[in-house]
């Protein structure tokens, strides 16, 4: 039962610590790994004609590639 319980806590935490790709300040995107400055620019650039559905979605922009679309996963990051 403990064991249960303890999956449940980090699933929630994981679902409320989430960033939204859609709607993240720049401030909120520099904050993940690998997000700078102008990769935060390139993704609110990108979204206003885009929607992001998955991080899969950021391997448009340019700068994206598959290493960073991984580091993200790891982070656990959310983008809906």
């Amino acid at each position: 039962m403990r064991k249960y319980v303890g999956v449940m806590l980090m699933f929630m935490t994981f679902m409320f610590g989430a960033i939204n790709f859609n709607k993240a300040s720049k401030e909120e995107l520099m904050e993940l790994k690998g997000i700078g400055a102008k990769k935060a620019d390139a993704i609110i650039e990108y979204r206003k004609s885009n929607k992001i559905n998955s991080v899969e979605d950021l391997l448009p922009i340019k700068g994206f590639g598959q290493n960073l679309i991984s580091k993200i996963k790891n982070s656990q990051i959310k983008s809906k």
